[in-house]
């Protein structure tokens, strides 16, 4: 009979340095974003105490996240030979995995962007910034030697950089999905990043037997997708989010919110959304739903008054077709 011992992994630590301008604050930001925990300037007097504090109440997964830790410069006590002392001696200690990225640039880039953005280089502030690049630079050189991960941004939007970070250092990134049903009665959704009009699909809302149901049950589903355009239309939906969502996630889309609307957002748009959501959980993604005026009273009403406008429009239709030669 043999017996397993679990074995901690060790926590993953990167420090996130380089030439003031480069790109730290867009890493550090891209990095929090992909789920690590960041920390940007920290003394290096005060690492010892920031891995040994503990989780706050609620957070009992944030122990298990990576940290990316910003030094530059700018940071109290900053000295190459002091961070490569310190990494050394975490690493001693066998409980961390310890990386470095350095974010390099070209001089000429560097100077350029310190123009555009008409900030002083905090290594020149009575100085022209090429002064300040050139002893930063000169200061840095040892930890970029050993740095395990080098990215040069000379050639790199805000947006290019992040893909490169998150392609190196994020694994497969997942924007967060939501997956709304809403009633045009009542509004449309502020938020949406795409939305879809489902009016178009029988309404049970004139069934008597139906009406006080919603897309949730199995008999409203059944009568929405017998339409003879349902699965038309959402199989071209489906494939449709199969193809940019992952682009979504490329780019680096935090949240992207898919709306789908019926009239009083109770029965069609609720049914699409459900099934929406099986068809993409079963491609491997994650939806989050969330049905806004699944609760909300009937609106009769305005329900009656749209079928009115549509049998109006039915009956001038047929009479202009009538007349016609």
């Amino acid at each position: 009979m043999s017996s397993t011992v679990e074995t901690a992994l060790p926590k993953a630590i990167l420090i996130v340095t380089g030439l003031s301008g480069a790109g730290k604050s867009t890493s550090l930001r891209t990095l929090e974003d992909a789920g690590w925990e960041t920390v940007d300037n920290l003394p290096l007097i005060l690492l010892d105490r920031l891995l040994a504090a503990p989780v706050a109440a609620g957070h009992e997964t944030q122990d298990e996240r990576p940290l990316a830790i910003g030094i530059d410069s700018r940071t109290r006590g900053f000295a190459a030979d002091t961070i490569l002392a310190a990494i050394a001696a975490l690493r001693e200690q066998g409980e961390y995995h310890v990386e470095m990225l350095f974010l390099d640039c070209s001089g000429s880039e560097l100077e350029r962007r310190y123009d555009e953005t008409r900030r002083r280089h905090p290594l020149a502030l009575d100085r022209p910034a090429a002064d300040g690049i050139a002893r930063e630079r000169e200061l840095l050189e040892p930890l970029r030697r050993v740095a395990e991960h080098v990215i040069d941004s000379s050639d790199l939007t805000s947006n290019g950089l992040q893909q490169a970070i998150r392609q190196r250092f994020a694994g497969s990134f997942e924007s967060t999905l939501t997956l709304l049903s809403f009633g045009f009665a009542r509004g449309v959704p502020r938020n949406a990043d795409l939305m879809f009009d489902m009016r178009f699909l029988r309404n049970p809302h004139w069934d008597d037997a139906l009406r006080p149901l919603t897309g949730l049950d199995a008999e409203v589903r059944d009568y929405v997708k017998e339409d003879a355009l349902f699965e038309a239309a959402v199989g071209q939906i489906e494939r449709l989010l199969l193809t940019i969502l992952p682009r979504y996630s490329e780019e680096g889309k935090g949240y992207v919110t898919i709306a789908f609307g019926c009239t009083g957002g109770r029965h069609r748009s609720v049914c699409v959304v459900e099934e929406i959501a099986q068809r993409l959980r079963q491609a491997g993604f994650s939806p989050t739903i969330a049905h806004r005026n699944l609760e909300s009273v009937p609106l009769d009403a305005y329900e009656n008054r749209r079928r009115s406008e549509q049998e109006i429009e039915q009956t001038e239709h047929k009479g202009r077709g009538a007349h016609s030669p």
